[in-house]
Parts: structure tokens; sequence; C-alpha cells
């Protein structure tokens, strides 16, 4: 049985990309490697839409989270964090981690931020150094609109900080229109890698805050990767052959074309949500991103059990609900290495799933929903 990896992260990786993995082991201190390094940094700008510095580590997303805390921020400073889902709220408890003062800005699972909210709590403490938002919240499928929070913060002296790392790649980003000043992205979501890499850009604004901050981190010290990448390399020993592979994956996206890209996760994620509402279930989030979709299945069906026989018997891996979703959705990753009759067959197994578990469901419903909207119609 082919197995589908269909969760918002990690991700089905493409062959050409999984043989450059599979390639000896080299070593990370020569020229060759250099030259790896500096293309993939410039591959890496084109994808983010940004002139800025970028920095590539050899950790999960979640280093480069770090890095823009540790960094930008200075014992007691204020960050409006806003919280959305369990991604959102990392933010807090990184700004708390490192000595910042958390403001969190709660706002409902499955809606989106409301860039007013962001602006009166900016004109209320003038004080606040940065502004952690996420573009893509993948606990909840719910995407930010972050061009127009960046207008909003852009008047200010504050740092725009976005998470991207489930939708830079399946969605539209672009990090210098719109005022982003540290974007953060992972290598498992939709840049077509395993787990393994994270990726910072900084704007000079944020360069100005981490120059005057006192230098905490070690490992994700900004300045000391600016200063290595500088001379073509980094401070510490990377992942030479993930970043070996990013170059074969950035070829490929480079070769569909970026806007491509978008527009083709668009449409799955598009017909994924017509064959749920044809299914007379739920999309649960109010604004949907186009990384995932998260379906909230009928009372009374446990989610982990119908995950549990999407695999067994389809091979098809979604993900489940976080906190107090666990148990109530399935989250339908539309990243990697898919096509459409992946996407297809997922439905229909989903509704055979259903079905099997005793939920009233239209057998083809889905599938036929999807398809028309794949046809445009």
């Amino acid at each position: 049985m082919k197995e589908r990896l269909m969760t918002p992260g990690p991700a089905d990786v493409p062959p050409e990309t999984l043989l450059e993995l599979a390639k000896p082991v080299f070593h990370h201190r020569t020229k060759e490697f250099r030259a790896i390094l500096m293309a993939v940094t410039e591959g890496l700008k084109d994808v983010f839409r940004t002139k800025n510095d970028v920095f590539i580590f050899t950790s999960s997303g979640t280093g480069a989270m770090e890095a823009s805390v540790s960094n930008l921020l200075a014992p007691g400073d204020k960050a409006l964090c806003v919280r959305g889902g369990k991604f959102g709220e990392r933010w807090g408890e990184l700004a708390e981690r490192f000595g910042a003062k958390a403001i969190n800005l709660d706002v409902e699972w499955g809606r989106a931020a409301e860039p007013a909210a962001i602006e009166a709590a900016l004109a209320k403490d003038p004080d606040i150094a940065a502004v952690y938002v996420t573009l893509c919240e993948t606990s909840t499928g719910v995407a930010t609109d972050v061009e127009a929070i960046g207008k909003v913060v852009a008047k200010t002296n504050a740092c725009l900080v976005v998470d991207g790392i489930s939708g830079v790649g399946a969605m539209p980003m672009k990090t210098d229109a719109w005022g982003v000043d540290l974007l953060v992205v992972g290598s498992q979501k939709a840049l077509l890698l395993p787990p393994g890499l994270a990726f910072l850009s900084v704007s000079p604004k944020a360069w100005a805050r981490i120059e005057k901050a006192p230098r905490r981190a070690y490992y994700f010290d900004l300045i000391a990767a600016r200063e290595a990448l500088a001379d073509e390399d980094t401070p510490y020993t990377p992942a030479n052959t993930l970043v070996a592979a990013l170059r074969k994956s950035l070829d490929l996206l480079r070769k569909e074309g970026l806007e491509a890209v978008w527009a083709r996760h668009a449409r799955t994620a598009a017909a994924t949500r017509a064959a749920v509402v044809a299914m007379r279930l739920r999309v649960y989030a109010a604004a949907p991103a186009d990384a995932l979709t998260a379906v909230v299945l009928p009372e009374g069906i446990d989610a982990e059990a119908a995950r549990g026989l999407l695999r067994k018997k389809y091979g098809v891996a979604v993900a489940g609900g976080q906190e107090k979703l666990k148990g109530k959705i399935i989250r339908i990753g539309h990243l990697g290495y898919l096509d459409t009759l992946d996407t297809l067959g997922a439905i229909a197994a989903l509704e055979l799933v259903l079905a099997e578990m005793g939920v009233n469901v239209p057998l083809g419903a889905g599938v036929a929903a999807a398809q028309k909207v794949l046809l445009g119609k």
C-alpha cells in the first residue's frame, strides 16, 4: 500500500531531492560547499521575496523563532504576541523565557487576528518593541493578513516578526513589500525538504535593534551568523547534506514559478474545502489558509480513530487536533510532493472511513465537488 503523507508537515519530498540526500557526505569547510551555501541563500531570498539578509540554521523552525526573540529583544522589552492557536502561543512563551514582557493578544481559535486590534494595542503602548504573528496557524488552519498588519506596524518603531514556517512557499509572502522585519521559515513544509533546517530573514530595521540588544544567544547568534556569511560560511557545523538538497528543491520551485506554486496550493485547498462542505462537514477556520485544511468531524466521531483508519486502510496520513481540538478535527496538508490525484484519493478515503464509522456521508459527493473546483466550474 502506498503511503501518502498529507500532514501539514513533515511533507513528502520529491524524488529529485531525495536522490541528493542519498549522495555521500562531504566536508563543509570547502569552496564547493561555500558555493552551494551562497546559491541557496540567494534562492531563499527569491522565495521569501526579500533583499534582506537570510540565514540558515541547523534546527527545526522553532530554532529560528528563538533566534528572532533572543537577538531582537532585550530583557524587559515589550513584545505584542498574537495568539490564535498552539503556535501563536509559542511566541509568548519564548518572549517570557528570554526576559521580555509578553503582551498577549488572544484571538479566538479558528479566527484571524484583526489588524485594527494590533493597531489599537500599539497605540495604547508605543513602547512595544516587536509584534509577533503567524502567517499560517498550523493548529487551526487559519491564515493571517500579514500585508495589512505590516502596514500598521510600519508606522511605528516596532519590528514585525512573522512565523512563516508552514505558510511560506504555499501562500503569498512578500517580505519586503509587506514590511516584515524578521521572517521565520522551516524546511519540512512547503520547501520540499525533510525537517532539519530553519531560515530567518532580517531587515535593516531589525538589525538596528539587534545591534543595541545584549548578545545572549550563542548558537543562534545573528551577529555571528552575519559575520560568517560575509565570508561565505556558517559559524558552526551546518547540515550540509540538507543544504545541498535544498538547492535541488529551490530549483524545482524556480522551474514551476513561485506564483504558480501559490496558485497550485490555492486550487488544492479550495478543492478540499469544497469537498468538506459537500460531505456535510465543516472547515474549522473562518479565514482558511492554503497550506492545510482543518476539518471538524461530526459530533460523536473520534477524529483520532478516523485518522487511524485513514492510515491503516488507505495509507493516508493526516494530522489531528491539538489541545482543545484533539479528537475533534483532522488537518489535511496541501504541502510537499503532492498532486491532484493524491488529494482526490484522500477525499475519497475520508468518505469511506466516515461511512464505515456510521456517518451518513453522500459517497462521491466530496470527490465530485473537488473535481468541479479543479476544473474551474
